[in-house]
């Protein structure tokens, strides 16, 4: 099993080299958020891409400074080149101009007006040093689209986005992803306490297993599951263009 995993990573590693040729591009730039997708393509582009070739950037916005410990790890073991860009400013300053003007902005609009941040400041550093911006959605998120629209989607490439959750798990396994980060409760840091099964109502666990292989015994997982990839198609198809 491990040598078919070193081998899907090392096709993966393949895939971002010719990507960059293709693009006549220098390097990739991901955010490093301290979860297990983002180590995961933190590792596989040091090594397969190189240290100078891949950026990593620490973006807290009102974020669990947990979470900034878990990124450093990343970039500790794998001496990954990385900046930390602090957002809380320019967020409290966006919902400061709402307020002023009598509007309360929703907890999920404040939640995808950080993922929407962070994916400027990727294409900021992107444009001025001729990189990549690298998504770290995984397959599980990706369809049920569990992700911002132009934020941790607005990417040139996806390359954990045929990697189920539990294949995450594994293959930042095999990479030597620290422990803490594989077995820590997924999350979006987006507000205090969140994680990614409590938002969803339901486990990886039974995602994965549906997505894979169709079955599932838990008939309520089941329905959310289908609502969620049927509201979410929009985010996965091109902006409709009116044809006169």
């Amino acid at each position: 099993m491990r040598i078919i995993l070193e081998n899907i990573l090392e096709n993966c590693g393949s895939w971002l080299r010719e990507k960059l040729r293709i693009a006549n591009a220098s390097g990739i730039v991901l955010g490093l958020s301290g979860g297990i997708d983002s180590a995961l393509l933190a590792a596989i582009g040091a090594k397969f891409l190189g240290r100078d070739s891949v950026m990593c950037i620490i973006m807290p916005c009102h974020s669990d400074s947990s979470d900034e410990s878990d990124a450093m790890l990343m970039i500790e073991k794998f001496d990954l080149r990385f900046m930390r860009v602090d957002l809380t400013s320019a967020f409290d300053s966006i919902i400061s101009e709402f307020a002023n003007r009598g509007e309360n902005i929703s907890r999920i609009s404040q939640s995808n007006l950080k993922a929407r941040l962070r994916m400027s400041t990727l294409y900021t550093y992107a444009q001025t040093h001729n990189f990549l911006v690298c998504g770290t959605s995984n397959k599980s998120e990706f369809l049920t689209g569990y992700f911002t629209k132009y934020g941790d989607s607005g990417v040139d490439l996806m390359p954990l986005a045929d990697f189920l959750k539990r294949d995450v798990r594994e293959f930042a396994k095999v990479l030597g992803v620290p422990e803490k980060i594989i077995s820590k409760a997924p999350s979006a840091g987006l507000y205090a306490g969140q994680t990614d099964e409590n938002d969803m109502g339901f486990t990886y666990e039974i995602l994965d297993e549906y997505l894979a292989t169709g079955n599932i015994s838990d008939q309520d997982a089941k329905a959310k599951i289908d609502r969620m990839r049927q509201v979410s198609e929009h985010k996965r198809k091109p902006i409709p263009i009116f044809s006169k």
